[in-house]
């Protein structure tokens, strides 16, 4: 492990520490909010799933706005700066909220996480030189960054919340935030000579009031959707569209070997979608059922169930050196483990993930409570298949499209977490429980019912995927073998690509 993490260029250091307390930050938000909507707004549990959905394709599917910003307007590294600052306003404002002005701190929130969240693994993927084999190695130790932040807010922000109020939890979450920046202006002379050509442009004074009159009015918008979230998911399909509208154009105007890439990670990214409707169920299903039925004690000592979330981020602490090591292995021996069979094994870890927790029904007290070792052991399945696809989809966009759109495929690849949000908040309201049914047997009944379900589907996706990887395995290497005469009409004509 210290060797694959000796071995990254000077810049991945600052954007690891940078990521670190950012995600410190927003996970103590996230990790607490499903919880905050029923106990604090007084949402009953689909309403919370819905809205926590909603969020979630806020945050997400502003991303594609703030990679675009960084690629064509105020450059990388402003943008990031810009984002920083907009999300510590936006903690700040979130703890000292009341229940008339908390839509508007979570839209500051949503434009916040939209600036910032493209910009440091677009600018992470210009440290490498093309085919670098440090490359998937970097991204996945990147990504324990993520998750070291991560671990530590799930376990703090709960307890803060629980023994002192919510907004104490939030205004940590701004501390964490101005670290993260002084972090950035401590170090970032390591990314000085890493830019793009909106970096190296200087941006007038009206310019800059553009921007900030777009980020009030994106807030404003943001807040009036979370609170009518059938119009934002709508809203989010409209977007959608016009963002894979775009690629498509970019796509036709590359030449066929970087156009057939191009198709893969889009059918990728399509996947995700698929990986993060799961990856949803972890603060909304997964949260309310270890609430409601899973035993909070876990080597001797008692945790808020919340916590139990931060089973995911430690996980993924441990397995991430596990894998870049495993990653660097096979390439010093020649073997290349693809990424569309990564994303198929990643989707298979989480069949398993979601499928044990049917089998929890046969092992509980009698009363409808279940051992924690159920979810140390699903959070494994589904942390492992997160490496394998969350991880590395940062790392496919740097590897399969072309520098000059980076920044805007790094957004799109976060918008399959905006439309996994409605997806997965439709998943999670299956486990929705009737207002005459109390936490017990008759929970864990539901629960466990809807999780085998989950295990059921995502199983025949991650055999399909399998079945379609070598195919796309191809594509990406620009094997695709010319059809015979006789069934040239049979054949996809991806060779005719402009």
């Amino acid at each position: 492990m210290l060797t694959v993490f000796k071995e990254q260029p000077r810049a991945f250091y600052m954007i690891f520490m940078l990521e670190i307390w950012e995600r410190f930050g927003f996970y103590t938000v996230q990790g607490i909010l499903t919880l905050y909507f029923i106990r604090f707004l007084g949402f009953n549990e689909t309403q919370a799933y819905f809205t926590f959905g909603a969020f979630s394709a806020l945050v997400y599917g502003l991303v594609a706005f703030g990679g675009y910003l960084g690629d064509k307007g105020l450059g990388t590294k402003r943008t990031l700066v810009l984002g920083l600052i907009t999300l510590a306003a936006g903690y700040l404002s979130l703890a000292l909220a009341n229940k008339d002005t908390v839509f508007l701190a979570l839209g500051l929130i949503c434009v916040g996480n939209g600036l910032f969240k493209a910009n440091p693994s677009s600018l992470l993927s210009k440290c490498y030189e093309d085919n670098d084999p440090r490359l998937h190695g970097g991204f996945t130790l990147y990504y324990m960054a993520i998750n070291l932040g991560s671990v530590v807010a799930l376990v703090l922000g709960p307890a803060l919340a629980s023994r002192y109020g919510y907004g104490y939890a939030y205004f940590v979450s701004f501390i964490g935030l101005l670290i993260g920046l002084a972090n950035y202006f401590y170090q970032r002379r390591f990314v000085d000579t890493i830019n793009n050509e909106a970096d190296q442009r200087q941006i007038a004074l009206w310019q800059c009031l553009v921007v900030i009159a777009g980020i009030i009015v994106v807030t404003l918008c943001s807040a009036y959707l979370l609170q009518h979230v059938l119009f934002a998911r709508d809203l989010l399909w409209f977007v959608t569209a016009i963002v894979v509208g775009a690629y498509i154009v970019f796509l036709r105007r590359e030449q066929k070997a970087s156009a057939l890439r191009m198709i893969v990670a889009l059918i990728l990214m399509v996947e995700a979608v698929l990986f993060f409707t799961l990856y949803q169920q972890m603060p909304t299903s997964l949260n309310l059922f270890a609430v409601n039925n899973v035993n909070p004690t876990l080597l001797g000592f008692h945790w808020d169930p919340q916590s139990f979330q931060a089973l995911n981020p430690l996980w993924i602490i441990l397995m991430s050196p596990v894998l870049a090591f495993l990653y660097r292995r096979l390439n010093e021996h020649g073997n290349h483990f693809s990424i569309p069979y990564k994303f198929a094994a990643g989707m298979l870890c989480c069949a398993f993930s979601f499928g044990l927790l049917y089998f929890a029904r046969f092992a509980h007290d009698g009363q409808g409570i279940v051992s924690p070792w159920w979810l140390v052991v699903s959070y494994f399945f589904q942390s492992t298949g997160e490496l394998l696809v969350s991880a590395l989809g940062v790392a496919m966009v740097a590897e399969l499209v072309p520098a000059a759109i980076s920044g805007f495929v790094m957004g799109m690849w976060f918008l399959t977490s905006a439309v996994a949000g409605f997806v997965g908040a439709s998943v999670a309201s299956l486990t929705a429980l009737p207002q005459d049914i109390q936490p017990g047997i008759e929970s864990l009944t539901i629960y466990s019912n809807v999780f085998a379900g989950i295990g059921l589907v995502t199983l025949a996706l991650a055999l399909a995927m399998w079945l379609l990887a070598p195919y796309l395995t191809r594509l990406i290497r620009h094997e695709v073998q010319k059809p015979q005469p006789s069934t040239l009409t049979l054949r996809s004509r991806v060779s005719d690509i402009p």
